[in-house]
């Protein structure tokens, strides 16, 4: 039963990958079938985020109520669902109102998978967190170059988006099938304080690095090679931080178990902001990618791993961490591309970037943090020792 719980969730989280990035490789033909400037577009898009920051917000008394088996097969199914609206939109009206469910709808799956992987993680007793994101990344792979497809043979963005939905929604009727059930332990637990919330401030100032710094690389990565190292590299740059982030995070649950949690976000954090500052200084392709390949190692870790000791820390509660951690993340994505444009506007880019190199270090430096991620599997560890030997 656990393993097909395992089984489960990962499936959860390679089709939350590839809805969000067949919606995202469509955006460009939905601005121009709709004729939307730019700004204009990025006022809908801000729809999807607000959207998302609400039912992040407002989904853990929904969790405590119904179990995250429950809710991430609700809202897994209610993504499919709305996932064409965009596409169907005819005007900017529609396609803001579109996006704010979409958003709402891909944040609820977002909390309540991660709470669900979570619960899973402590059952298993060992690290398994890090391998759902793996599973999320390489399902963004999957879904981009679904999507590119259909842009290059010109399919309208709702026949697409509408194909994929149906398709996605047959894999997460089997998909959802085996997901854990709730622990009556966590049903009967009391409402989380302020107080016990108040430890999750080293964790959620993390997350507010790593996700800014991912935002940044994201936005700003390709426009830096563009501008610094010729047209060429710009693609492979991406690649290259989509690839070893993606990697670390496949290799990303042993090395947990061997080094601990504290020591893989403080050498990720490490090895994102001195590998990316030190492409930084030296410029041309070769340092540049190199940077850019240590970003995404480093990063790879650090986020699911900051999820999993929120979780636990406040375990059974353990949706109430997710969704605190989450939501900071959340903001520091958003905020993070604006801000580099920002101070680039004042500085140059590389200046600028290098903000992501003092958040990255800042991230390593609060590692210890993490440390409540391994004490609650070593702990269950134990009991269950303690449990068999009795």
């Amino acid at each position: 039963m656990l393993r097909s719980a395992r089984v489960s969730v990962a499936l959860v989280f390679f089709i939350h990958g590839v809805i969000v990035a067949n919606w995202l490789s469509r955006i460009p033909a939905v601005q121009r079938d709709l004729r939307l400037p730019s700004g204009v577009l990025g006022l809908c898009l801000l729809g999807a985020s607000a959207g998302a920051f609400a039912a992040i917000v407002g989904l853990p008394r929904v969790l405590i109520r119904f179990g995250s088996a429950r809710v991430t097969t609700w809202s897994s199914f209610a993504l499919c669902a709305v996932l064409p609206l965009p596409g169907l939109a005819r005007g900017t009206t529609s396609l803001a109102a579109a996006l704010v469910v979409y958003g709402a709808c891909a944040g609820a799956m977002d909390v309540a998978m991660n709470t669900q992987a979570v619960d899973v993680e402590r059952a298993y007793r060992r690290p398994v967190m890090v391998a759902f994101h793996a599973l999320f990344s390489f399902g963004g792979m999957v879904g981009a170059i679904m999507g590119g497809l259909a842009a290059a043979r010109d399919v309208a963005p709702r026949v697409h988006l509408l194909a994929v939905a149906v398709l996605l929604a047959m894999a997460t009727a089997l998909a959802t099938r085996r997901l854990l059930p709730d622990d009556p332990e966590a049903v009967a637990a009391p409402d989380v304080s302020l107080d016990a919330i108040r430890p999750l401030v080293a964790l959620g100032i993390i997350a507010f690095c790593i996700l800014f710094g991912e935002g940044a690389m994201s936005d700003w990565g390709a426009v830096y090679l563009t501008s610094y190292t010729g047209q060429g590299a710009a693609a492979a740059g991406y690649a290259v931080f989509s690839l070893t982030m993606a990697g670390g995070r496949l290799a990303g649950d042993w090395l947990r178990g061997r080094v601990g949690s504290v020591l893989l976000v403080r050498l990720g954090g490490a090895l994102a902001g001195l590998g990316l500052g030190a492409g930084l200084v030296m410029g041309g392709v070769g340092p540049t990618l190199v940077g850019y390949a240590c970003a995404g190692a480093g990063f790879s870790t650090i986020f699911p791993i900051t999820l999993s000791a929120a979780g636990h820390k406040l375990a059974p509660r353990s949706q109430t961490g997710v969704a605190a951690v989450t939501a900071i993340g959340y903001v520091a994505f958003l905020a993070g591309p604006p801000a580099i444009g920002m101070l680039a506007d004042r500085v140059t880019l590389r200046v600028a970037l290098g903000l992501t190199v003092i958040l990255s270090l800042t991230a390593a430096a609060l590692a210890g943090s993490a440390r409540d991620a391994d004490a609650e599997l070593a702990a269950a560890r134990h009991r269950a020792t303690r449990e068999a030997v009795g």
